[in-house]
Formats: structure tokens, C-alpha cells, sequence
């Protein structure tokens, strides 16, 4: 499928990935839908911007898109615990 395929038919479509930050200050993003989808930044802008591109990238793969067109992403909820 080509990309502007690809950008029309998933274009608004919401994709849940979580922000860590590391021990030297920089943000890491993972989006556990796809294997190996991740990325960085030094803003949590720059991660956003870092993790649509590598989204984009990972949807030419036709696995992916399949694994996207089944995902229908509801609710979101993150919680830590002190041990």
C-alpha cells in the first residue's frame, strides 16, 4: 500500500504508547502494539513527533496494518506502585 494510502486510512486513528523518562533526563516512547516501535526525544514534543513518524513507518509493513485495522483503542490507564 503506499504511504499517502496509508496516511488517508489511518489518519486520526488513536494508537496508545507510554513516555519514560531515563536516568539521563531523555524521554523514551514505546508503542506495545507493534514490536519494536520506539523512540526518544529530549521534549515530550520531540517524542511526539518522533513516535508518529516511526508509526508511519511501521504501517508500511502489511503485519502491522492488520494488527492496527483489529486495534480499537477505548481507555488508557497508568499506574505505579512503590515497592
Amino acid at each position: 500500500m503506499a504511504k499517502v494510502n496509508i496516511i488517508k486510512k489511518y489518519q486520526g486513528k488513536k494508537i496508545f504508547f507510554v513516555v519514560e523518562e531515563d536516568e539521563d533526563g531523555f524521554l523514551i516512547a514505546e508503542c506495545q502494539l507493534f514490536s519494536d516501535c520506539y523512540t526518544q526525544g529530549k521534549t515530550f514534543n520531540e517524542v511526539l513527533e518522533n513516535m508518529r513518524d516511526v508509526l508511519w513507518l511501521v504501517l508500511e509493513e502489511k503485519e502491522n496494518q492488520e494488527i492496527l485495522d483489529s486495534y480499537n483503542f477505548k481507555k488508557a490507564s497508568l499506574h505505579i506502585i512503590t515497592l
